[in-house]
């Protein structure tokens, strides 16, 4: 039997913040797993760590938004929302965003669009919970074109952190 992780790279990823709301707190974290579930009523999932503070805000608050991040977006900008816990550090300090319709901060700063959302189901999936949000609001800010993980893992050399959902340990690959 063949079982070779890399293959799942070869699925179509995008790569977004997604962000939440809890009492005066806000967080993002960097997300790879979202997709359109439905049209009508439009429907979107996003699939987040346990372990991470935004899991534990959308968990709370029911409600989290998706940035879709321009291609062009930094190595710093993404390391700022995914190789850094939000339990130690303002992941939003010197990051433009506006406050969204349910409260949860939608990044401005390099965003090709954004989708706001309220949790109406969430499915247990071991070390990840799966949130299904009825979309609340969505708009396109930029016809730059979105960036997408193979364009981060291949061209920009990007890795993904070990809570992610497409991690990959090299050492147990080789």
């Amino acid at each position: 039997m063949i079982f070779d992780k890399k293959a799942f790279s070869r699925i179509s990823y995008g790569v977004y913040i997604i962000s939440s709301k809890w009492q005066d707190r806000i967080n993002g974290m960097i997300a790879t797993t979202v997709f359109q579930v439905t049209s009508e009523p439009s429907a979107v999932a996003v699939t987040i760590n346990k372990q991470n503070l935004t899991h534990e805000f959308i968990e709370k608050s029911k409600f989290f938004s998706i940035t879709v991040l321009a291609q062009e977006t930094s190595f710093n900008f993404i390391g700022r929302f995914g190789f850094r816990t939000g339990r130690e550090f303002d992941k939003f300090k010197d990051v433009s965003y506006k406050e969204g319709i349910s409260g949860s901060p939608v990044v401005i700063d390099n965003a090709v669009g954004y989708i706001e959302a309220e949790v109406i189901s969430q499915l247990d999936v071991g070390t990840h919970t799966i949130f299904i949000g009825k979309v609340m609001e969505a708009q396109v800010i930029s016809a730059q074109e979105p960036l997408t993980y193979a364009y981060y893992h291949q061209i920009k050399g990007g890795k993904s952190p070990k809570n992610a959902p497409t991690y990959i340990n090299e050492s147990k690959e080789k």
